[in-house]
């Protein structure tokens, strides 16, 4: 049966694409980061609402819906953990670049990027591990696998945590040199991984192309979830219309590939959490494009971080 197939396949991804893809997705958060100064959270202490409510969408209460979603439609237990891990992750990078054409609070959207990675390195893992143990299924897939979650602490330090460290530092003592970086670095490095994600889907064309119309629609309601999840709690906090539209997208667009990284390195591929994370790489792109055309025929003044 599908149930035993698609749990048990794993994804072909050699040991030296997966140290490439490592190091890709760290130039990426340094070149992030080497746009990110002190200064640019200062406005966010006096008015941290905002800030709060768009990582507790985040880190709180999309992880918990994305539980509840798994309870109600009851995927094959290495899907669910494919949500968790991806519900579990941090706003992805493109999220700055959606918030822009979506006429968004650009700065809210930078700031929560940078404050959620920092934060990633304890919740990220931390989600993952409640919430797949906390739904059976997946929590007798994960006892046979035996991960740990202090080493996976470890490896979104080096990943995220470390790299976005480094590129605020180098703003700080360079920032004219720093920008100019940050400009080509952080193109040329997406595109990169980008390229790698596309590679992984292509060696292992047939797996996917087997399972695809099991684990869209999947991937299309929890990616709904997570967008109407920040607009509905910014909704209820009464943010500006560009605040409002930051969180909604940075909820929306998460880090699949960490994701796909962790997948790789501590579930050696597994077939279902690998097709979520890969999935959702590409479809958050596309919906994240879509919602920015919707919203960018609506004006909306130019407003503080609240």
């Amino acid at each position: 049966m599908i149930d035993n197939i698609l749990d048990n396949i794993h994804i072909n991804f050699d040991s030296g694409s997966l140290w490439i893809m490592n190091l890709v997705l760290s130039l990426v958060m340094f070149g992030v980061a080497l746009e990110i100064s002190i200064s640019d959270f200062k406005p966010l202490w006096l008015k941290p609402k905002a800030l709060l409510v768009g990582l507790c969408s985040q880190f709180i209460l999309l992880p918990a819906l994305t539980f509840l979603l798994v309870f109600a439609i009851e995927p094959l237990p290495s899907i669910a953990l494919g949500m968790f891990m991806v519900a579990a992750c941090p706003g992805g990078n493109i999220s700055n670049f959606i918030s822009y054409l979506s006429k968004a609070n650009t700065a809210l959207s930078v700031s929560l990027t940078a404050i959620a990675t920092m934060l990633a390195v304890i919740m990220t893992p931390l989600n993952f591990h409640f919430y797949s143990m906390l739904y059976e299924p997946s929590s007798n897939l994960i006892k046979d696998i035996s991960i740990s979650p202090v080493e996976m602490i470890k490896l979104v330090f080096l990943l995220l945590g470390l790299p976005l460290m480094l590129g605020m530092y180098f703003n700080h003592r360079k920032p004219k040199i720093a920008l100019k970086i940050a400009k080509k670095l952080k193109v040329v490095s997406l595109v990169f991984f980008i390229c790698l994600v596309f590679i992984a889907l292509y060696n292992n064309r047939v797996i996917f192309m087997d399972y695809i119309f099991y684990v869209f629609w999947i991937v299309l309601i929890h990616n709904l979830v997570a967008f109407s999840t920040g607009y509905s709690l910014g909704r209820i906090f009464k943010l500006p219309e560009d605040s409002l539209r930051s969180i909604t997208i940075e909820t929306g667009i998460q880090n699949s590939g960490l994701g796909l990284l962790l997948i790789f390195t501590f579930f050696d591929g597994l077939g279902g959490m690998a097709l979520i994370a890969a999935f959702w790489g590409v479809w958050h792109i596309v919906s994240g494009l879509i919602l920015a055309a919707f919203l960018n025929r609506k004006s909306v003044a130019k407003e503080t971080i609240a």
